[in-house]
């Protein structure tokens, strides 16, 4: 008997752990997405404005999982409505990796987990039953939408219709608030906001210490008082360990979190693999460039693309520190825009600015309608102008890797050689000399 329970027990046992290990299973399956299904219609749609931000904004498996479970129905804007309703700067903060959020929730403000026909709606109208409000995909204050009211602005009504969705075509995209109060929150630059320029103090060239004791605190977002070479990292070598700038740890500012901000926007961007990473694995200028930036000072990276990069030799990165000193060459400790250098070298031609390189200067002047650094075969183009602006740091493209001008020394020009002429004697010379003497004591 007891050998029955016991078996009993061990059969039970068995399949109860076969079963958890089905469902687990099944649940780690991801879900089959149909090829008639609405969601690789609008993927395949005339709405490419709107799809190229789903796959950007990373909704894909989301949405994958809501149509698995349920309709859905997408008010999706006109590629004219995204052009006309979002300005270039809100844009550029939507596509910002730290606002990933935003853009997500963006997106979701215009998809309900309903089937939403047209003819239901007309007909919901004209009876006056119910508010009108749905769900959204949009988690938290923005969750519910009055479609009635939004419905006004569906200009292309029943667009897409699929067995597991619709898509209703609308003029206007709408914004949630929250999206909004983010976007203002970080154009007035709150937590990062820029500094005005202001005049350096003196400082002693022997002590490397202020002469005015009045500019030895600074106040809270002030820039700093030092120069950046000051602040910067003893070198060049291996791989310089970032020194603490004239701040102490009192900073202002969240420098590797900005420095992380642009690496990742530069990976997403496209093109500049190289640079992201020998800012972060063959070097430490990351680190370093974070630490300046957390004590106050402004940066312009000009950022070679990987077809630049890919034509350095290998003479060229195997000397001790040689990558931090091209890296160097291409920081500017100025915070420049694209149409700030435009404007620049349209109005004085030829400019030149300080880089970390010291005392090396980086040329820029105006070139096919562009602004090209250096000269030469070492020259390169503002191919892919403001990639990242935040306030205090900027990256602008190049296509080329700047060298900056070596002093070529010139052998110094030979004399000219004078030839010596030497006098031949003229034969009979001594003769005719004694012959006039003897004519001239006869005489």
């Amino acid at each position: 008997m007891d050998l029955q329970i016991y078996g009993f027990l061990l059969t039970f046992l068995f399949l109860s752990f076969t079963t958890i290990n089905v469902a687990t299973l099944q649940e780690k399956v991801p879900p089959q997405i149909n090829s008639n299904s609405v969601l690789v219609a609008l993927l395949d749609s005339h709405y490419t404005e709107l799809s190229e931000l789903v796959e950007k904004a990373l909704l894909l498996q989301t949405l994958e999982e809501a149509v698995s479970t349920h309709n859905i129905t997408i008010l999706a804007p006109t590629n004219e409505a995204l052009e006309r309703d979002l300005d270039p700067e809100f844009k550029r903060f939507l596509l910002e990796p730290g606002n990933l959020k935003s853009l997500q929730n963006l997106l979701l403000y215009h998809m309900i987990p309903a089937r939403i026909e047209s003819g239901n709606l007309q007909h919901q109208k004209q009876q006056k039953r119910g508010s009108g409000m749905y769900s959204t995909l949009c988690h938290g204050e923005n969750q519910y939408l009055h479609v009635l009211q939004r419905f006004k602005m569906v200009t292309k009504p029943d667009d897409i219709i699929k067995s597991d969705g619709i898509i209703h075509g609308i003029d206007r995209v709408m914004i949630p608030k929250t999206v909004q109060m983010d976007f203002n929150v970080r154009r007035n630059l709150r937590s990062i906001s820029a500094v005005l320029p202001e005049g350096a103090p003196e400082v002693d060239p022997r002590t490397n210490k202020l002469k005015n004791k009045k500019y030895a605190s600074v106040p809270a977002g002030a820039p700093p008082a030092l120069p950046i070479y000051a602040a910067m990292a003893p070198g060049p070598s291996l791989a310089p360990a970032p020194a603490p700038g004239p701040g102490g740890p009192h900073h202002h500012f969240d420098g590797e979190t900005q420095v992380k901000d642009f690496i990742q926007t530069l990976l997403q961007y496209g093109g500049y693999n190289e640079l992201a990473d020998i800012l972060v694995n063959l070097t430490s200028l990351a680190t370093e460039m974070g630490r300046l930036v957390s004590e106050g000072y402004v940066l312009t990276v000009l950022a070679p693309n990987d077809e630049a990069m890919a034509k350095l030799t290998t003479d060229q990165l195997s000397e001790p520190g040689a990558p931090e000193q091209i890296m160097y060459y291409h920081l500017i400790p100025e915070y420049q825009t694209e149409e700030s250098m435009y404007n620049s070298v349209r109005r004085f031609g030829k400019v030149k600015y300080d880089t970390l390189r010291l005392p090396h200067k980086v040329i820029a002047e105006e070139a096919d309608g562009s602004v090209k650094f250096g000269f030469g075969e070492t020259s390169g183009y503002l191919f892919d102008p403001d990639i990242y602006t935040d306030g205090r740091i900027s990256v602008q493209g190049i296509d080329g890797v700047l060298f900056p001008v070596e002093e070529i020394k010139v052998a110094p020009k030979a004399a000219p050689v004078v030839a010596k002429v030497v006098a031949r004697p003229r034969r009979g010379k001594l003769m005719e000399v004694a012959c006039s003497m003897l004519g001239s004591f006869c005489h």
